[in-house]
């Protein structure tokens, strides 16, 4: 199918054979190229049925079995897309923390992961390893976020996040003063029905674009947690365009001369490293984005 000029389609197939792989069987009813399907297939956008399992699939060349169904997705539009470079901070070997940049997803969609940090840290860490997302950050956000190496940590570190047996502190650049709030500030406004809590506190401010940066604590991670409670009191974070205030940030970037993405930050991330092969005592950790890497006022406004 074209979409304005944008060609989208899915191809399901049965292996009716036993000794055919996945580029023989796409190229007979693909109406692109060996070389697009190549490139989208090292891109995510090809999945493998055998069995009860489903799971993206990238071996061109492998033999296939009779019964496989491949599932393939293209969306040229999404296969164009290019990743922001991801910073690795540390790698521990069972679990790396990276910086992952604004546009850059967690995890990928059925068209594609090249795009996502799952597939950045696996292609770009020595020596390659699995990866196991333990938790997420949004799209327009940055900061650090934990990659597991093993199912061993994976789970570890999910039950952390299941528990909130982690500190976790956000940078934001929000509207207005927040210096005039109480400090710290702590907002408990539900989030979905869910009980979610934040400690805002105020770093400074920059009285002549009305913009403070504050630092936030969340107890609870609910989506879009701080976004939420960020706009309920009516400051909300610079370049959020779903909570945000569109008027307030249009009038900022005719000030500054810029577009501006989203101002929320997660710099710093302290937990006890759980357990690894030969680890008996629990260490507790802090990992920290440099100076460089998160929002400021200077940085706004230069």
């Amino acid at each position: 199918m074209n979409t304005s000029d944008n060609i989208i389609f899915e191809k399901h197939l049965i292996v009716t054979t036993e000794a055919s792989n996945a580029l023989i069987e796409l190229d007979a009813v693909c109406n692109i190229s060996i070389a697009d399907i190549k490139k989208a297939i090292a891109k995510g956008a090809l999945w493998l049925t055998r069995g009860k399992s489903t799971q993206r699939f990238r071996r061109l060349k492998k033999t296939l079995k009779k019964g496989d169904e491949l599932h393939f997705y293209y969306n040229e539009n999404v296969l164009k897309q290019e990743p922001n470079e991801a910073i690795l901070i540390e790698d521990m070997g069972d679990y790396s923390v990276w910086y992952k940049p604004y546009g850059m997803l967690s995890q990928g969609s059925k068209w594609s992961d090249h795009c996502t940090i799952a597939r950045w840290a696996q292609t770009h860490l020595q020596p390659e390893r699995p990866v196991f997302i333990v938790h997420r950050l949004d799209r327009a956000a940055t900061g650090l976020i934990v990659i597991a190496h093993t199912k061993k940590m994976a789970q570890a570190f999910s039950q952390k996040f299941e528990y909130h047996q982690l500190e976790k502190h956000y940078l934001i650049l929000a509207h207005g003063d927040h210096n005039q709030r109480s400090q710290p500030d702590n907002i408990g406004i539900d989030v979905d029905g869910k009980r979610a809590l934040s400690t805002f506190t105020c770093i400074d401010y920059n009285r002549n674009i009305d913009v403070s940066l504050v630092n936030v604590k969340i107890e609870s991670g609910r989506k879009h947690q701080i976004r939420i409670h960020s706009a309920s009191i009516g400051m909300p974070v610079i370049g959020d365009r779903l909570h945000g205030n569109k008027e307030k940030d249009n009038v900022l970037e005719e000030k500054i001369k810029r577009n501006i993405d989203l101002q929320l930050c997660a710099f710093s991330l302290s937990f006890d490293c759980p357990f690894g092969e030969t680890n008996t005592i629990p260490e507790y950790k802090t990992f920290s984005l440099p100076e460089q890497l998160r929002p400021s006022l200077a940085a706004l406004t230069t």
